[in-house]
């Protein structure tokens, strides 16, 4: 699977201000705060990609689907099924 991102990229501290109470439940719960942030930005970042190529590519999108409406696809001479 293609990642949004270069996974060996050195890791780098940051600081974040979170729930309390969250974090005091994700601590009892012996969750890993830097995998699980990563995992959910990786995430919102792959989204976010994927939004916004649909948005740039929404206008060639609905000129090829007018165009196989019109037209159909090379292929449906060619096709036995």
């Amino acid at each position: 699977m293609h990642t949004a991102y270069d996974t060996q990229a050195p890791k780098r501290p940051t600081n974040l201000s979170i729930n309390s109470d969250l974090l005091r439940q994700a601590r009892e719960m012996d969750i890993n705060l830097s995998q699980t942030l990563e995992q959910a930005l990786a995430s919102e970042v792959r989204q976010r990609q994927q939004a916004a190529w649909l948005e740039e590519n929404r206008a060639a999108i609905s000129a090829y689907n007018e165009h196989v409406e019109k037209h159909g696809v090379f292929s449906d001479g060619l096709r036995s099924f």
